[in-house]
C-alpha cells in the first residue's frame, strides 16, 4: 500500500533528526531557556503552511507558556492562499510585522521555512538579529543550493544563530506515484512539529539544570492535576499579544 510508504518516510525523517540534529535541538532549548531565565521570551514565525507550526507551539497544552507568535493574516492561508505567496515575496514585510509586537533585545525566535530563499523569511531572520534576537531557523538543508531571493543574496540560515535541518527531501514530498512521474504528500509539517517540540523539551531540561520556573501549560480537560494556567495566563496577557 502507498499509504505505509508515508509513514515509511516520515519515521526515516524521524530518525535522522534524532540522528543529525539532536545537537542543535539541544544548543537551541539551551539558548531559548538562557533568554528565558533572563525575562525574555521566545517569538515563532511561519508564512503559509509553516503557520501551522506557529500555532504548534502557542497555547498548547504541554507548551511553553512565554511565547509570542507573531500572527499576520496576510501570510496565512485563511487570508488568500495566493495573497499568501504574494507577501512572502515582499522583503521589507518583515519589518512590518516586528513593527507591530513587542520585541525586546535578549528575545529569541523560531523561524519555519523549508526552503528558506524567500525576501520575507530571509528578511525576517536579518531584521531579527539587527533588532538583538536569538535566532533559530528550521528548514530542509536539501535546498542550500537554491539562490536566495533576499536582496542580501544569503539564505534565512545565513542570519541564523542556529540552524536546524528538517531533514525532508527537496520538493518536500515524499511517496513517489509509480508510472505518474511525481510524488505527493509533504513531510514537513510533521518534522517541524517534532523539531519544535523537541526544542521545548530542551528548553525544560535546561531551565531545570540553571534553576529556572518551568513554566508550561497543562491540558484543561484532564482533572485532579495541578493547574497553573490561570497564574501563567494572567502574567503573560500583557505581553503576548495573541492571548
Amino acid at each position: 500500500m502507498l499509504s505505509q510508504n508515508y509513514n515509511d518516510s516520515v519515521v526515516n525523517i524521524l530518525r535522522k533528526i534524532s540522528e543529525t540534529q539532536s545537537e542543535n535541538i539541544q544548543k537551541a532549548g539551551a539558548l531559548i531557556a538562557n533568554a528565558l531565565n533572563s525575562g525574555n521570551i521566545l517569538h515563532l514565525f511561519g508564512a503559509g503552511h509553516s503557520h501551522m507550526l506557529v500555532e504548534e507551539g502557542f497555547y498548547r497544552a504541554g507548551g511553553l507558556m512565554p511565547v509570542n507568535p507573531l500572527f499576520d493574516s496576510a501570510v496565512m492561508l485563511h487570508g488568500g492562499a495566493l495573497k499568501s505567496s504574494a507577501v512572502e515575496r515582499v522583503e521589507s514585510y518583515a519589518e512590518m510585522i516586528l513593527d507591530n509586537y513587542s520585541i525586546n533585545p535578549g528575545d529569541a525566535i523560531i523561524i519555519f521555512s523549508n526552503s528558506a530563499r524567500n525576501e520575507l523569511v530571509v528578511g525576517m531572520a536579518d531584521s531579527a538579529r539587527k533588532r538583538g534576537m536569538k535566532v533559530i531557523l528550521v528548514y530542509s538543508a536539501s535546498y542550500k543550493d537554491s539562490k536566495s531571493r533576499h536582496s542580501s543574496g544569503k539564505r534565512a540560515e545565513g542570519f541564523a544563530d542556529i540552524a536546524i535541518d528538517n531533514c525532508c527531501p527537496y520538493g518536500d514530498a515524499l511517496v513517489e506515484l509509480p508510472g505518474q512521474n511525481m510524488s505527493i504528500a509533504p513531510g514537513s509539517t510533521v518534522a517541524g512539529a517534532t523539531i519544535l517540540n523537541m526544542i521545548s523539551v530542551s528548553i525544560a531540561e535546561a531551565l531545570i539544570k540553571m534553576g529556572g520556573e518551568l513554566e508550561y501549560l497543562v491540558s484543561a480537560n484532564i482533572d485532579n492535576v495541578p493547574n497553573r494556567n490561570a497564574e501563567l495566563l494572567e502574567k503573560y496577557k500583557g505581553k503576548i499579544k495573541a492571548l
